[in-house]
């Protein structure tokens, strides 16, 4: 279990997350999203015990992050957003030098790495240099390694970002797989709707703050009405905003403008027509995590997901 306990980090007078608590159980998918910059990746990295909190702590299996900290990392998998690998050694013997940090022989690193290696996809590539692998390479190396002490606990921070749709589908059977063998793993991704369909419950962060926890039962039963979802093919401008919001409150996203009311289609396709503005696509949509991410975080700028 991953027990975050009113975690802070400050850099000098600013103040990247204050008071973070939560949990994620055994065998339970958490899902962790806010906007970038929110202090998802900071939450992480101290949960994973490569940054010191200011205050609080995190428990993972019961050990302290803070007070036993060798302890409690050898009990939790990470694999970051954009692992740093850039030496010019073979993966295998890269493995095998950190697999020594866990008192693991020579031989027996060389065995276990071939293992997993095959486990993480990397089968055929042990012997490339880490400074030529992809940054899907990368990620499933990180992988490999976390594993090494076989940990009950898992932090995926972004691990789905760049990847292509095979890469993806892997990182997810997996967290799947982990969940079932009653492993707590938190999920961290800008893509909602593979959380959505992932997780079993989201823990949103504002502005390094806390602002909402919910199961996906609540959020599937949670009133938030209809809405209509827009994509432009460019980013939305303050003419976008001008016109939309004639027809109700909005989110923008990017190239995304959603509209908070049950409006009519056609009337808003013909203005944002008349205007200049080219739709890649229009419809209808109701509650799901995108809707209750922009009504909980009450996005109102351009800011991306990630």
């Amino acid at each position: 279990m991953i027990d975050i306990q009113s975690i802070t980090k400050n850099y000098g007078s600013n103040i990247a997350i204050k008071d973070v608590s939560f949990k994620v159980n055994n065998g339970e998918i958490v899902g962790f999203v806010g906007l970038n910059g929110a202090g998802k990746s900071t939450t992480i990295n101290i949960s994973a015990g490569v940054l010191n909190p200011t205050s609080g702590d995190v428990l993972i299996d019961g050990y302290s992050i803070t007070k036993d900290k060798k302890k409690a990392s050898m009990n939790v998998g990470w694999v970051p957003e954009l692992p740093i690998f850039e030496q010019d050694v073979k993966a295998l013997d890269y493995f095998v030098y950190i697999a020594g940090f866990y008192g693991i022989s020579k031989s027996e690193a060389i065995k276990r790495g071939k293992e997993l290696f095959e486990e993480v996809g990397l089968k055929g590539v042990e012997d490339r240099k880490l400074n030529q692998y992809s940054q899907g390479m990368k990620k499933r190396f990180a992988l490999a390694t976390s594993l090494i002490s076989e940990p009950k606990n898992f932090l995926f921070d972004e691990v789905l970002n760049g990847l292509d749709p095979e890469g993806i589908s892997f990182f997810r059977n997996l967290a799947l797989k982990f969940k079932s063998q009653g492993k707590a793993i938190l999920f961290s991704s800008h893509i909602l709707t593979e959380v959505e369909s992932l997780v079993d419950k989201v823990v949103f962060i504002n502005k390094g703050r806390i602002v909402k926890e919910m199961t996906m039962n609540e959020i599937r039963n949670y009133e938030i009405g209809t809405g209509l979802r827009i994509i432009l093919e460019k980013n939305v401008d303050e003419k976008v905003k001008e016109i939309c919001s004639k027809f109700g409150n909005i989110s923008v996203q990017g190239n995304i403008v959603i509209i908070h009311s049950d409006v009519d289609m056609l009337e808003v396709l013909q203005e944002l027509y008349n205007a200049g503005y080219k739709v890649s696509d229009i419809g209808k949509i109701h509650t799901n995590l995108e809707e209750l991410f922009f009504k909980i975080i009450g996005m109102n700028n351009q800011q991306a997901l990630i």
